[in-house]
């Protein structure tokens, strides 16, 4: 019964999302006021039916409830309770029912939070998040029903991929979607902008913290799936350039350059036609991101569907939703008025660099990523675009990016003075050559394009850190001015310093990670050991054992350094038996400046082990592998997260006004 009953709220969310997308918007052309009402009630009420559907779902995966078919294909009565909940979203159906759940929460965010917005403006957002809820409610009824019935029922189910069997679940898909979905609403404003044929500060404002939530969550989102990447797959990695990694970061620097955009917009009234635009390719790369997961087109742990009908259906409401803003913006855009002129060297001209470089990486991660597809698809054969074609493509453009970071601050809005921007960054350029002159020293010989990176970190954060320091006019005034300066800064202002700040420490952990990485991959029996950077792992042997759903072979090493104890590690190899797969968990000691990584996997065959070294017993594969600065990637992205939620704090960017006293009349 309440399989059917989430079933019934589905369609009737349906039906309230058609009424959101027609009425508001025929009230708003029409400027007939109690049709433009009905645009919150809907957004409210359709949230609240697929909550109701959400909530079925997982109340049949809490309760084994096998004769729902979703439940059957991922889930089995001996799975651990945390990942039943979990398991509700590591499918297709269900993470397609998240992802409309949570279109209908911002709609319903807007329709609750979005009283200081123009009557018409209001309606037409909220009517635009209605027609991409048709498309997908639409979707998933006629393609991907999660409360489809089987019967006879299983006694148990098949469970699920044990890879997503781990608590990285419960949080990298929600702010995966809360990125991804979240952006639907800066696509929303500016296609009711165009619609209504303004575009203006007050419309930046109001766009703005949406922008600023959906990149704060999709920054957490691409952050958690990289660790889990690095600490699950055990390939001792956290990132590969793989496709769907790619379909993540790809709205993600989009959207960074819509919201950079955004502020000249608020504050010059210019870019309004580019920022338009940014506005409608972020949300288009975001449903990319959706296809390629979904489509069939790849075969990854993180594709969810293998049907080739679902991935017409998506592109189909890709193309209907990017073609259709998109023709809106060829007519409408040219008569948008344009905004205030500036120079090339200037806050504006730092911020316009700022959006081509982050233009042009999108288009280099698009291209590396779609033209292998594209090239098979048209039977051209396989080719292979990887690691070696991103990093010699993507991370050039980083650098002036970078270098353009700290600067761009430093500079007046309209004519800016560079000389007079780069002789205050000089305690930054100094701090920065100590930290190049500091790692040359550590690690004799470079190599150069590590320097470089070292540059890049030290220069990104030392940098906010002068322009902040400037703010508050640091050493330059009594220390209660500079206090009381920064107790009055916005928190927008501290926002950006602790974002940018954050961006040269994850880069910081990057360059670490990947230039001076240790590896030795040996064949250990017990009472072998092994060295690595100092280290001393001695493998002590393995115990069987038994867990929920799975069986373990856990590894024992004891790990010294200088002939002192520093840790015991328990790498682990699992078996799951009923989706006869098997996993590997690696250990990890991390000492915050770095990893020693470490993976335990049974010999290859039966005389591999010949010149293994120790002693008797079975030999087995032991990876190592030692990370300087690894951890300082996922620090870096918590920190840039957490530089958006400050910015977001602020009351002119989280009510999108001034104040309720400044609220804009309706034209």
């Amino acid at each position: 019964m309440i399989p059917e009953l989430g079933h019934y709220a589905l369609v009737l969310a349906l039906f309230l999302a058609i009424v959101q997308s027609v009425l508001p918007l025929a009230g708003a052309s029409r400027g007939v006021s109690a049709w433009m009402d009905v645009a919150g009630p809907a957004a409210i009420g359709q949230f609240t039916l697929i909550l109701l559907a959400f909530l079925a779902l997982m109340q049949a995966y809490v309760v084994s409830d096998f004769t729902v078919l979703n439940v059957v294909q991922n889930s089995h009565s001996l799975k651990p309770m945390l990942y039943k909940v979990t398991g509700v979203w590591g499918n297709h159906e269900g993470s397609m029912l998240l992802w409309v759940l949570i279109l209908a929460l911002f709609g319903a965010a807007v329709a609750a939070g979005g009283r200081n917005l123009p009557p018409t403006l209001r309606a037409r957002v909220l009517a635009v998040q209605g027609m991409v809820g048709v498309g997908f409610l639409l979707f998933i009824l006629a393609t991907s029903n999660p409360f489809v019935r089987v019967d006879p029922p299983p006694f148990d189910g098949n469970d699920l991929n044990p890879l997503l069997q781990d608590p990285g679940l419960a949080f990298h898909p929600p702010f995966l979607y809360l990125g991804y979905v979240g952006f639907s609403v800066a696509f929303a404003f500016a296609v009711a902008a165009l619609i209504e044929g303004r575009v203006d500060p007050a419309w930046a404002r109001w766009v703005r913290p949406w922008t600023l939530a959906a990149w704060s969550s999709l920054t957490v989102g691409i952050a958690l799936g990289s660790w889990w990447a690095y600490y699950e797959l055990g390939w001792g990695g956290w990132w590969f350039w793989d496709p769907v990694e790619n379909a993540s970061f790809m709205p993600w620097l989009a959207g960074t350059a819509l919201l950079h955009s955004a502020i000249v917009v608020e504050k010059r009234d210019a870019l309004k036609s580019w920022t338009i635009l940014l506005a409608i390719l972020t949300f288009a790369l975001s449903l990319v991101g959706t296809f390629l997961v979904r489509s069939g087109v790849l075969t990854s742990v993180h594709a969810f569907a293998v049907d080739p009908e679902r991935g017409v259906f998506i592109l189909a409401l890709l193309v209907l939703a990017t073609g259709g803003s998109l023709l809106l913006y060829a007519l409408r855009a040219p008569a948008l008025k344009l905004g205030g002129l500036f120079a090339p060297v200037s806050r504006e001209g730092a911020l316009v660099l700022n959006n081509l470089l982050l233009s042009t990486a999108t288009a280099t991660v698009f291209l590396g990523t779609l033209y292998p597809l594209f090239l098979d698809a048209v039977g051209g054969g396989k080719v292979s675009v990887g690691p070696p074609f991103f990093n010699a493509t993507f991370v050039p453009l980083m650098v002036p990016l970078v270098a353009a970071l700290a600067v761009g601050p430093m500079l007046a809005w309209k004519r800016g003075d560079l000389a007079g921007a780069l002789g205050r960054l000089k305690l930054a350029a100094v701090l920065t050559a100590a930290c190049v002159l500091a790692a040359l020293w550590w690690h004799t010989g470079g190599p150069v394009l590590a320097l470089v990176g070292v540059a890049m970190a030290a220069w990104a954060f030392f940098g906010a850190l002068t322009e902040f320091a400037e703010r508050i006019r640091l050493f330059r005034a009594p220390l209660a001015e500079s206090l009381r300066r920064a107790a009055g800064l916005p928190r927008s202002a501290w926002g950006t310093t602790i974002a940018h700040a954050g961006l040269g420490i994850a880069i910081a952990g990057m360059t670490g990670s990947a230039a001076w990485i240790e590896e030795r991959v040996v064949l250990l029996r017990p009472g072998g050991t092994v060295e690595l950077a100092g280290y001393e792992l001695r493998f002590d042997g393995v115990e069987q054992g038994q867990g929920a759903n799975y069986s373990t072979t856990r590894g024992t090493f004891t790990v010294t350094r200088d002939g002192r104890p520093v840790t015991t590690l328990h790498p682990e190899e699992r078996w799951y038996p009923v989706a006869r797969m098997g996993t590997t968990e690696a250990a990890i000691h991390t000492t915050w400046y770095s990893d020693l990584y470490l993976v335990l996997a049974s010999a290859p065959g039966e005389d591999a082990g010949r010149d293994a070294a120790g002693g008797d017993g079975p030999d087995h594969v032991v990876r190592a592998y030692h990370h300087p600065l690894v951890p300082w990637i996922w620090l870096g992205a918590g920190v840039m997260a957490l530089g958006g939620a400050i910015s977001l704090s602020d009351r002119r960017l989280r009510i999108g006004a001034p104040s309720a006293r400044r609220r804009l009349a309706v034209p």
